[in-house]
């Protein structure tokens, strides 16, 4: 795959500097359910998304995980290189979702480009800013939205994203991505199943009424 084609900003860099960044650039294949980093002690390196899809969540004390955004193709994680970020630490763990084709920039290279060149600051500090936004609005809805319209909004939207009604996953799963338990989950799945909205089977749910799921939702 052509690296300068996945880096927003390649055509503002020098010859130096994009030889640079193409030469320390190491692309990976990574399966669905891969850990591809594990918190704030572990300094992977920046990951550039070529095809599939990343999960960055994050672990409670009581294990309980929470998924603060998706990565797709073209998307750039930063928080996977948080030594990068002196003033800045998180406990983020990234996860394929699906099998992932992706290249890791080390974060040293990374971040002398980003001392040379005005284009990669620019466009770091913009990344930056969506991913606090992204958290902030995750925030919004965990402290002012029920979990009834939360959990209506993300079956809406996993079946956007998979393109098909039916959703392969289980209730803890759900529950893993939205930062409630299990049991939670299902009664309320359960509660969506008696109103006609979806049907549950085993490792499965389908949407029926989608309609009625976006009512919910708002």
């Amino acid at each position: 795959m052509d690296f300068s084609a996945y880096f927003p900003v390649w055509n503002k860099l020098t010859t130096a500097q994009q030889r640079l960044l193409q030469n320390s650039a190491v692309f990976r294949r990574t399966e669905r359910g891969a850990v591809l980093h594990g918190g704030d002690e572990d300094c992977t390196g920046l990951l550039l998304i070529a095809s599939g899809q990343l999960r960055a969540y994050i672990l409670s004390d009581e294990g309980r995980e929470i998924t603060l955004y998706r990565l797709f193709e073209r998307d750039m994680c930063l928080f996977s290189a948080s030594c990068m970020m002196n003033s800045i630490q998180f406990e983020v763990i990234i996860e394929a979702e699906k099998d992932t084709g992706l290249w890791v920039i080390p974060a040293e290279i990374y971040k002398k480009l980003m001392e040379q060149s005005p284009a990669v600051s620019g466009y770091t500090n913009e990344l930056m800013a969506s991913r606090f936004s992204d958290v902030m609005w995750l925030m919004e809805q965990i402290l002012w939205k029920s979990f009834d319209k939360r959990l209506a909004a993300f079956l809406l939207e996993e079946t956007a994203l998979e393109g098909s009604s039916v959703l392969k996953t289980t209730h803890e799963a759900v529950g893993n991505h939205l930062g409630n338990p299990r049991e939670v989950v299902t009664r309320m799945l359960r509660y969506f199943q008696s109103e006609g909205a979806v049907k549950l089977s085993r490792g499965a749910i389908e949407i029926l009424d989608p309609q009625k799921l976006k009512k919910i939702s708002e």
